[in-house]
């Protein structure tokens, strides 16, 4: 049963009532993110996907949401924020939690973040924005956007790397097999030691190595490549004897599952060990994790900037700091090919108010500053790529061009602070899903905390 505020607000307990008032006291940023979250609009998303009125009720969304926000504002992790929650008194009357109820358990959190899932953390975002829209806290008449990338939480990948973790990780799900069933997975051989002595030996030699001789490195990728195809077909012929059984329970369902996934994606992880062995390195859809199979390798457009594994998300900017709109996107597109997504989801939030967008040279298309005009967008600030010619430039020195540049600028320091602060520097949860879940409890924390400074 949704629960959706703590019954402990109705009335004081007998330590309220004992205890000194300054006890309780919250300092002045809880107490304006406290006023802001108290308004029925925070509810209505989980009221109407979740609102069921059987079962156990739920932990109360307005403790779940100051939770989520301490956690993000502090940079918590699941464990440490139950820990400082039960032992501060001013957390837990911000969090909505008297000095005798219980606090919910890490395990309780995580399995709630997971089940309001990605599209009610958005829904949570838009009605943050629309509420301080309409208290003219900001305007929307100002729009700035960029990308950034969210990196996922994997290891750097390399082939004998990615192949040593299919063989661990197969191997470990096929012991767990043999161990629940006898007689499944008895010709199965573990190869886990003589595979962790080949990486760690070829690691040596890497970091020894100045010349250009690949010898080495490529027998070391020959002898992972035929051990790990032998771990797979070990792992299939666990499939085939799981098959043959007629009753199964769910955890010997489950593990099959796992297997069956683990072996597939190793499969493709040696398969593109064959392909660089070739001499052929250009591979469009290359694996760069077991874990988080989407993924993807992303250059970002700037001069010494290292490859990030994760995935490209798209921010919108209105004035005063606020985030209005949010993407994680699918692969790599051009930010050429955003804008009108981002300008889209800001004017559904504010009608006809937009007046103004500034972004950087790689939104540039002369179709997207005709479809701006088009939109009624007076004035576009995106400089053009490439050589332009004299009118082009006269029309970027204008002092509304350089003015809206200026304010550009900004949106930097925008995705500075949420890496640093809100946790958007890596996603902890794996896979598309989580790391939209990841992104949008990150920008609700930054939104709220931004609010109360204006």
């Amino acid at each position: 049963m949704l629960r959706l505020d703590s019954s402990s607000r109705e009335q004081p307990t007998i330590w309220e009532t004992v205890l000194p008032p300054e006890f309780f006291q919250m300092n002045e940023e809880l107490t304006r993110v406290d006023k802001l979250l108290d308004d029925d609009r925070f509810f209505a998303p989980f009221r109407e996907r979740f609102g069921t009125c059987i079962g156990r009720p739920t932990t109360a969304v307005a403790t779940y949401l100051r939770m989520m926000y301490l956690k993000r504002r502090y940079q918590l992790g699941y464990e440490v924020l139950v820990k400082e929650v039960k032992d501060s008194i001013m957390w837990r009357r911000f969090c909505h939690l008297s000095l005798s109820e219980r606090v919910p358990d890490s395990t309780t959190l995580i399995k709630l973040t997971h089940k309001y899932g990605e599209e009610t953390v958005r829904a949570v975002n838009e009605a943050l924005v629309l509420k301080l829209k309409e208290g003219k806290v900001v305007r929307g008449k100002k729009l700035r956007i960029d990308t950034t990338v969210v990196e996922s939480d994997i290891h750097y990948p390399t082939d004998t790397g990615l192949l040593s973790d299919g063989v661990r990780v197969v191997t470990r799900v096929a012991s767990r097999l043999k161990k629940l069933i006898p007689g499944v997975g008895s010709q199965f051989v573990r190869h886990t030691r003589k595979v962790k002595k080949i990486y760690l030996s070829l690691m040596k030699v890497m970091k020894a190595r100045t010349g250009n001789d690949d010898s080495v490195l490529k027998k070391a990728r020959n002898e992972l490549v035929k051990i790990t195809e032998s771990v797979i077909a070990n792992g299939r012929a666990v499939q085939t004897e799981l098959g043959l059984l007629e009753k199964k329970s769910a955890l010997v369902g489950q593990l099959a599952r796992q297997l069956g996934e683990w072996i597939e994606a190793t499969g493709q992880v040696v398969q593109q060990t064959k392909e660089v062995i070739r001499g052929n390195r250009h591979l469009p859809r290359r694996l760069v994790s077991l874990f988080d199979t989407d993924a993807r390798p992303i250059k970002r457009g700037k001069s010494r900037a290292d490859t990030e594994f994760g995935r490209k998300v798209l921010i919108g900017e209105t004035d005063h700091g606020i985030i209005t709109t949010y993407e994680v996107l699918a692969e790599n597109p051009a930010d050429v090919t955003l804008l009108k997504t981002v300008v889209r989801v800001h004017r559904r939030l504010f009608r006809k108010r937009l007046k103004a967008v500034a972004g950087d040279r790689g939104f540039y298309s002369q179709a997207n500053e005709d479809w701006l005009r088009d939109s009624g967008v007076r004035q576009v600030s995106i400089p053009a790529r490439g050589k332009i010619g004299q009118e082009r430039r006269s029309y970027q020195k204008q002092s509304w061009f350089k003015r809206l540049q200026r304010f550009r600028a900004g949106v930097e320091a925008r995705i500075s602070l949420l890496k640093r602060r809100f946790g958007l520097r890596r996603s902890l949860i794996r896979g598309s899903t989580g790391t939209d879940i990841s992104v949008g409890h990150g920008i609700f924390a930054h939104n709220l905390w931004q609010a109360q400074r204006i």
